[in-house]
Order: structure tokens, then C-alpha cells, then sequence
């Protein structure tokens, strides 16, 4: 059981050392110290006019543990609050981006997943944001969200969205079951349970037509990433079609487009992040707060090959989409972080 474990706690390390190596926060050489880079933002923020370029040379390029030093090392040394200067002198996208930049993931994550619930549309957008937070993440980041939001709105998480009158059931039961799992990190894949699991999800959605049926969310809400990769690789054998392509055909509900975005997020984020992207950008006008979101959240993680998703999907790089549609310091920030291309 010792060597099962610590092999799961290297498994655990190479993933997370892998995550990294998708990041496209281009740290300089040397790193200034926290309390140097403290120093420059302050002197950008104070007096007259705010030195926007210092910010986005800073905050737009260090990693988020290197951003929660900086934050304590500000508060530290001024006796007051980052975000909160922030907050008081940029403003528009720009403002929003920084700040959100700025504010550490869980408990940004735990400010859009209230954003989301008190907008009270209980459109598709909105449960974006709790499935992505549920999903997207490490299992303790969603622990970690869930304590950030307890301790900065009084209640639980699970609890408002159960409460939330805009999303209407079984979305909403399957939203619950998302936000209050927690996913074992082993690496260890049963094939006899994977393909059993596969086999009850076909069942459902296949041939009931019925992708709400409660075995799917149990399956999608309580399974590991690696166990469910493997049911959903067993899903494709079986049948020669991969489950979301299946979902669309079977049912047209909005469970079902989100059922789809939860697999996506748990076994494959940059396909859903490049859509995020690409669908912020498209249309009329632009959907600044998605677009923020997907950038500033992912720039620490994978958005390397987000990047290449998107190539290879829209034929065109966020590079190119962001400048065409973005304009200013608010250009400027979401470009730092997406990178070189």
C-alpha cells in the first residue's frame, strides 16, 4: 500500500510538473523579488495617472504563486490591499482582467461562481463557470473554492446552487452533484468497472434517450479523471462514436450540451476552452468577461495547448482573434498571458 501510494503521489507531481509545462506565463530572468515587484506597482498606481504598461509587465508575467507573494509582500510593506488599489484605479475590461489576475484562483473562482448564481439567467454561460470550477481543476482546487466561498459569502456552494431558481432540473441536480464532488487523484484504472460504465451510459443515452438518467451522473460526478478517460475510451470501442458527438445526436437539451462541457472539462479542458475563446469572440460584439476568464484562468495551466486546440479547430490562433477584437491595455494583458505564438 506504501509503494501504491507513493506511486500515485509521483503520478500526481508528473501531472501537475506536465501542467506547468503547458503554461504560457513568460517569467523573466532573474525574477525580481516579491517586495521589488511590490514596489513597482505601487510606484505605477500612485500620483498622478496610473503606469498601466508596469502592470501588465509584472502581474502579466509572473506565476500565480509568484502573484500571492507579490499581493503579501504589497500588503505587507503599504498596509493595504492589491486588489483593492486595483480595483480603485483601472477600470473596464482592463480593470476586470487585473483584478481578477491578481485575486488568488480559488477564490476567484469562488467570486465567478457567485457572479453566476446571483445573474440568476441560468443560461449556458452560467453553468460554464460552476462546471469549469467542478472539472476543470484538481480536486482540491474545487475544495479549496468551496472553502473560499463559504468563508467570503457565509454559505455553501452546493448549497446555492441548489437554491438558485435559474437553473431548472435535472441541469441543476447534476450542477450540485459537479461542485460538491471530490475525485480521487489515483492513477489506478479498473477495465472491468469502465467497461460496465460504459456500457450503462449508452444504455442511457443511446438507446432511453435519456443523458440525465442518474447512473450518467453519478458516473461523470464521482469517477476519477483517469477512470472516466478510460469509460469513455471503452464508450468509443463499443460503439465507434465518442459520447458527445452521441449526446448531440440523442438529445438536444441544455443538460445534455452541458453533460457534454463536463466530460470536456474532465478529460479534455482545452477543447473547451478553446471554444470558450472562440465563442467570446465571435458574433456581435464581444463576451469580455468569458474571454477574461478562459485566459486569466488558464495561463497557469494548459494554455499552450489550448492554443494548439484552437489552431487546429478554427484555423486561426487566439493571437491573431484577441488582436482583432480587443483593443489597449485590456489587449495587452490577455496577450501577455496567451503567449508567443
Amino acid at each position: 500500500s506504501t509503494e501504491s501510494s507513493s506511486s500515485s503521489v509521483r503520478a500526481s507531481e508528473s501531472r501537475e510538473q506536465s501542467a506547468g509545462e503547458m503554461a504560457t506565463i513568460a517569467v523573466p530572468t532573474p525574477v525580481p523579488s516579491p517586495a521589488a515587484d511590490a514596489e513597482t506597482l505601487r510606484n505605477a498606481v500612485q500620483g498622478w495617472g496610473t503606469d498601466e504598461k508596469a502592470l501588465v509587465e509584472i502581474l502579466g508575467r509572473r506565476t500565480a504563486a509568484q502573484r500571492a507573494e507579490i499581493r503579501r509582500a504589497y500588503a505587507s510593506l503599504y498596509k493595504e490591499s492589491l486588489l483593492a488599489r486595483l480595483h480603485g484605479e483601472l477600470s473596464g475590461h482592463f480593470q476586470k482582467a487585473m483584478v481578477l489576475l491578481a485575486t488568488e484562483p480559488a477564490e476567484r473562482d469562488a467570486k465567478l461562481a457567485r457572479e453566476a448564481l446571483g445573474r440568476r439567467r441560468g443560461d449556458d454561460r452560467d453553468a460554464w463557470m460552476l462546471i469549469e470550477t467542478s472539472c476543470a481543476a484538481a480536486p482540491d482546487h474545487l475544495v479549496a473554492v468551496r472553502r473560499a466561498y463559504r468563508s467570503l459569502h457565509g454559505s455553501s456552494l452546493e448549497e446555492d446552487v441548489a437554491a438558485c431558481p435559474a437553473f431548472q432540473e435535472p441541469l441543476r441536480k447534476l450542477l450540485v452533484s459537479l461542485v460538491r464532488s471530490y475525485r480521487c487523484g489515483e492513477e489506478s484504472v479498473d477495465m472491468d468497472v469502465a467497461r460496465l460504465e460504459a456500457a450503462q451510459l449508452a444504455e442511457a443515452i443511446r438507446r432511453k434517450k435519456q443523458p440525465h438518467g442518474g447512473e450518467v451522473v453519478r458516473i461523470v460526478s464521482t469517477r476519477s479523471k483517469p477512470q472516466l478517460a478510460a469509460t469513455l475510451r471503452c464508450y468509443k470501442e463499443q460503439h465507434g462514436s465518442d459520447i458527445e458527438e452521441d449526446m448531440k445526436q440523442y438529445s438536444s437539451s441544455q443538460f445534455a450540451r452541458m453533460l457534454k462541457i463536463a466530460v470536456w472539462c474532465l478529460t479534455s479542458p482545452e477543447k473547451h476552452f478553446a471554444e470558450v475563446i472562440r465563442y467570446s469572440i465571435l458574433g456581435l460584439g464581444t463576451d469580455e468577461d468569458a474571454l477574461t476568464r478562459a485566459i486569466v484562468s488558464r495561463a497557469d495551466i494548459d494554455m499552450k495547448m489550448i492554443k494548439q486546440e484552437y489552431r487546429v479547430r478554427f484555423k486561426t490562433t487566439v493571437t491573431d482573434d484577441v488582436v482583432g477584437d480587443t483593443s489597449g491595455y485590456y489587449m495587452e494583458i490577455l496577450l501577455a498571458l496567451v503567449g508567443k505564438e
